[in-house]
Order: C-alpha cells, then sequence, then structure tokens
C-alpha cells in the first residue's frame, strides 16, 4: 500500500539536515553553537540571551535567520557561510542510500533552509553528490525560510516541479504542511513520529523507506 501511494511520483524533493543523514551525527549542534555566537556579536547581547533569541527566532520565522533579517537588517550572506563553517567528519558515506535514491524514477532534489554551497558540502561528506537534479538552498528562496509557502512556491516554480507528482521529505513536520496543501505526498523522516494531517507517512530509517519504493 505504501508503494502504491508514490505510483507517479516523479519529483522526489528532500530536505537536507536530519534526513539525508541521521540525527545521531549531531551535525547541527555545531551550527546551533555557531548561530549563537553570530548573534552575539551581531546583536551585541551575552551569550544567554542570543542562545534564547535562537531558539524563538526559529520557532517563530521558521529559522534564525529569517528573525535576525526581519527584525534586525542582518545580512544573509555572512551569517550563511559563518554558521555552516563546520566539521563533516561526523558524516559517514552511505552508498545504499545512494544507489536507493538513483533506483527512484524520475528526478531527485535537496531543498533545505541551509544554503547550498552547505548542502554540496554534506552531500559530499555522505557520498550522494552527483545524484540530484537540483540543490536549492534558502537563497534560492529570496531568504525565505520553509515553512512559509511563498518559500516553496518560490523553488518549487525555479525547478519546474510538478506538485501534483511530487514527494517532500523532511524531519521538521512545519515544514511539510505547504507541500502537502500543494497536492505533494509528505513523509516526516525522524526518530519519533508526530502524527498529524499534513503527514502521509512517517519512518526513521529513509533508506528502508526508500527500498520500498523502488
Amino acid at each position: 500500500m505504501v508503494k502504491q501511494d508514490f505510483d507517479g511520483v516523479r519529483d522526489w524533493i528532500f530536505d537536507l539536515d536530519n534526513t539525508l543523514y541521521p540525527p545521531a551525527a549531531r551535525l547541527f549542534d555545531q551550527i546551533e553553537v555557531r548561530m549563537t555566537a553570530y548573534v552575539m556579536d551581531a546583536l551585541n547581547v551575552p551569550r544567554d540571551e542570543a542562545n534564547r533569541l535562537r531558539k524563538h527566532y526559529w520557532a517563530e520565522y521558521g529559522t534564525t535567520l529569517a528573525g535576525l533579517m526581519d527584525l534586525h537588517g542582518v545580512d544573509p550572506a555572512p551569517y550563511l557561510t559563518s554558521v555552516h563553517d563546520i566539521d563533516f567528519s561526523a558524516l559517514i558515506p552511505d552508498a545504499t542510500l545512494a544507489n536507493r535514491i538513483k533506483a527512484l524514477p524520475g528526478r531527485k532534489f535537496v531543498y533545505t533552509n541551509g544554503s547550498a554551497p552547505y548542502a554540496q558540502n554534506v552531500l559530499a561528506a555522505r557520498g550522494l553528490d552527483g545524484l540530484f537534479d537540483g540543490i536549492y538552498g534558502v537563497e534560492h528562496a529570496n531568504f525565505r525560510p520553509k515553512p512559509e509557502h511563498r518559500a516553496f512556491e518560490t523553488v518549487f516554480t525555479a525547478a519546474g516541479i510538478d506538485t501534483s507528482r511530487g514527494a517532500m521529505f523532511e524531519d521538521d513536520p512545519r515544514n511539510l504542511s505547504a507541500p502537502h496543501a500543494m497536492g505533494m505526498r509528505t513523509v516526516h523522516v525522524a526518530p519519533t513520529p508526530e502524527p498529524a494531517p499534513h503527514i502521509h507517512h512517517h519512518t526513521d530509517d529513509l533508506s528502508g523507506f526508500l527500498a520500498i519504493l523502488i
């Protein structure tokens, strides 16, 4: 029944962080430290306040960057360069996942709230580079973040994605609401399910889930 639900899908869109690599890699721990440091410098606030703002902006605006831009006029380009300057050695190449993504019928894309250069570094470390027809970062959505509907519209239009024949894989359930409204199949990729009307499927094993579909 799961495979039948994806009959006709020809555009496969994958989030990056904690989706194309397991949360156990804890890559985002490094990014969060760098985000907090950037907020400290940009707003001239102590670490505790910077950490609070980082979390608050993520919850309220979709990303810390969106809050910094909207409320403080922070330039996104140096921010993205700084927060993604991390160590990728925790990532392990996954040839099985690569083969299963490659076997999916149609086009494959990465769409992340991070930057496209950062996504390319992650994909290279995971052995997933060269598999995707397009890699889209927040810069391709005019720095508007998922879960904003207009961010998805901007990226999907640029990629020429037919949402009626699309599937979206995401670790953040908020970011599946707009794809669902646009007619896509939605898959929540996370250790723990969070049932919601806009989530069609859940898996804690992306590679195993894709094996069912090919």
